[in-house]
């Protein structure tokens, strides 16, 4: 796999797990996942998500994209950061247990899958 494929790959799965995240909260408080007119995963999402794409730019992601430090880190720092700001911005709420749960449960996505797959990799020999 050479670096460009790694790079989509790894930016498809940071998006996949915020999308997942956005999902799981919106269920976890009955929401339901589309809402009430179909929008409603779409308008939980794109803060977070546009604060990962602000991450990647930040920290210059398709380098390492599979790196856990520090492409994983920023690129989480800002997905919760720039998600939270952008929340605030457009009248969605930001309460202090939110961004707890959101900045450990975005930790555990965005910097898990890259901390699990270094250690595939080292354990395959492919890092040295």
């Amino acid at each position: 796999m050479n670096l460009r494929q790694a790079a989509i790959g790894a930016a498809a799965l940071d998006a996949g797990a915020i999308i997942v995240f956005a999902a799981i909260g919106r269920a976890s408080h009955d929401e339901g996942i589309l809402g009430e007119n179909g929008l409603g995963l779409l308008t939980t999402v794109w803060p977070f998500l546009v604060g990962a794409g602000l991450g990647w730019l930040i920290a210059r992601g398709w380098k390492k994209p599979c790196a856990w430090h520090p492409t994983g880190t920023i690129v989480w720092a800002s997905t919760l950061v720039g998600g939270m700001l952008l929340r605030l911005a457009s009248g969605q709420g930001v309460q202090v247990s939110f961004v707890i749960v959101a900045g450990l449960v975005l930790a555990a996505f965005l910097i898990g899958w890259r901390v699990i797959s270094g250690w595939l990799a080292k354990r395959a020999g492919l890092k040295k």
